[in-house]
Formats: C-alpha cells, structure tokens, sequence
C-alpha cells in the first residue's frame, strides 16, 4: 500500500459524544502558541486540507469531533490540543478535553496514578486542569476546571421570520455561544425533535453572526458564535441542553463550554454562587455535573471559574489513511446525512 498520509485515532466518547483523538502521525502544525496554532488550522490551504481529511467523508462521518494532540508549549501542561470539526478548528470543548485526558491515560501517553491522575490540557483559549478517577487501569471519570467564562451581552433580541422576537444571551465557556431558552422556538429538548432543534440552531447562529461581533478581549483568535444551545430547566433543577453544530446536528452530551457559558449567565443575574452545582442533562439523557468554582475577571470584565465533570470511554482504535491516487483526498459532505448546510462544504 503506497499510502501518502496515515494518522491513528483512539475512538473515545464523552457521555455519548464521540472526540476521536489522534495519537499518532499527526503532522507538525505551525505556530508559536496554541492559538497561533488555530489560527493556522482554520486560514492556511493545508490546515483546511487536514481538517477536511479526518473530518469529511469518505474518512470521517457527521458525528463528533476530531483532536489533534500536540506538544505543549506552556511548561505546566502535559499535552495540548485542537478540536477539528467539518466547519473549523475550534479552541476549547468539555467533552473532547474528556476525551482526550481519557485518551492520554488509557494509552498511556501519560502515566496513569491511581486512585487520581491530575493531566493538565493546553487549549487555544487556555490551561484547562483535568483530575481523572482511575482504577484498575482505567479512567472512570473525569473533572475538569475549566477556562474562565464570562457574558459578553445578556438579553439580545434578534428579530426572525420564524419565531418573531428571540432572545438570546451571548457568552463565552471557552468559544462563544448563544444561547436561547428553546420554548421561544415552539420546541422541547428531546431526541425526537433534534432535526428541527438543530434547523432552528443553524438559521440563530447565522442571524446572530451577522447583527453581532463578538470576539475574546484577550485571544482575537477566537472570535464569532460558534454554536447555538437550546436550554431549559426541569422540575427537579436539571438544566437540559442542546447545542447544535455545523453543519446540521445535535451535541450528544450535555457540552462543557455551553454550561460554563450558561453558567456565567446564571451567576451575572445573581441565580448562581461560588460552591453552586447542578446536573445537565443532553438530549439523550447523559449527564455532566457542572459547579461554579471561583469567580475572577477577564480584561476587567466579571468572570468565572466552572468545573465539569463526565465519563469518557474507549471505543476503538484504527489507522486512517489516504490513498495519494485517492480523487475524493479532499472530503465531501451531503445534505442527506449531514443536513441542509453541508451544501456549503
């Protein structure tokens, strides 16, 4: 076989979301930070052909994410990474930071020390410290002490030939979010209506993206709405989630930087305190316990400190490959599995 690339991918999921983390063969990505790294991934010919590779079909699949692990460049951190996903290279994920700690250990990339394993991860958008439960030489859970999270504008109203008037909160978990309380969209969160969650997520995000700039007062490197998430709350005080993702499906799990974003916004309107925790619950009914650690600031803007914590699992292992006479090296995507926006791949 005259392969002209090859990478291994450790198949992981967190609570139902897969992160595939790419152990080995993973090509040096240019860049003197984390964040010039992204920067690099998601605006150089070669970085879009990486992404495209592990993500688009015939090679990958519309569900989950991708992590590049890469050498860390902070002296504290034991390992950095970049999440790709078919739209870009993103900076921060709860899930995928699951992944990969779990990945890590399980592999043994780094040393696993029972019954606690401390991994710090080094993200685009910061250090996120990841204390792993092990045992019996696996990793059974996972919390993660997050990035700090702050509000960029409650209470936005973006008008829509659909909905009429939405209001939505703009705020920061590691990437940008909107987010929506999903009864102003006639919805409940539910697996049954993830099609329809995640139509109305996608025309949100686009008409939030074009009425409003948003971009990190101290890393321009991430900048814009990555993802809409629905939320609500259930009787109990479960927050249930949906984020929905480019080009047109649901997040599995209950999404760490959503809930360190919608954190913030529950403690910017006094609903939240230090030593505060709750359970969030995704669309299929896994959960992440989700606690209000510290507050600080970012550039002088009030800000907090979220733990999540999850389970990841090992699913499987395989080489991906590309043959150099391969005509779809590129990738694709379609409209019949990926939903209506894969036209745009």
């Amino acid at each position: 076989m005259r392969w002209k690339r090859t990478i291994q991918l450790l198949d992981v999921h967190a609570e139902g979301e897969i992160g595939r983390v790419a152990i080995g063969g993973v090509p040096k990505i240019p860049g003197d930070t984390v964040a010039a790294q992204l920067a690099w991934l998601n605006s150089d010919p070669k970085g879009h052909e990486l992404r495209r590779f592990l993500c688009l079909e015939p090679r990958g699949a519309p569900i989950g994410s991708v992590n590049l692990l890469l050498p860390a460049k902070h002296p504290d951190a034991d390992a950095a990474f970049v999440i790709l996903q078919p739209d870009q290279a993103h900076a921060s994920s709860g899930s995928n930071s699951i992944c990969a700690t779990t990945a890590l250990l399980e592999a043994g990339i780094v040393e696993m020390k029972e019954p606690e394993t401390v991994v710090t991860l080094e993200t685009a958008a910061g250090l996120v410290r990841a204390v792993a439960t092990c045992r019996d030489g696996r990793c059974e859970k996972v919390k993660l002490t997050m990035v700090p999270s702050f509000v960029h504008q409650l209470d936005v109203t973006i008008s829509t030939p659909q909905w009429g008037d939405v209001t939505l909160d703009l705020s920061y978990g590691g990437i940008f979010y909107a987010l929506v309380d999903v009864d102003q969209i006639g919805l409940k969160i539910e697996k049954g209506n993830a099609a329809e969650l995640v139509k109305a997520g996608m025309i949100l995000k686009d008409l939030v993206n074009r009425q409003v700039e948003v971009v990190h007062p101290e890393i321009p490197e991430i900048s814009g709405v990555a993802y809409v998430m629905f939320r609500d709350t259930e009787v109990d005080g479960t927050v249930r989630t949906c984020t929905t993702m480019w080009p047109g499906r649901a997040d599995r799990s209950p999404c760490g930087t959503g809930n360190s974003a919608n954190l913030a916004t529950l403690h910017a309107r006094g609903k939240a305190k230090v030593g505060d925790s709750f359970i969030s619950r995704s669309i299929i009914g896994t959960q992440f316990e989700v606690g209000l650690a510290a507050e600080t600031t970012v550039a002088g803007k009030p800000a907090i400190i979220s733990t999540i914590a999850g389970r990841g699992f090992t699913f499987g292992l395989h080489q991906i490959a590309l043959d150099p006479f391969d005509p779809l090296a590129d990738g694709f995507a379609m409209t019949d599995v990926w939903g209506p926006s894969a036209g745009e791949i």
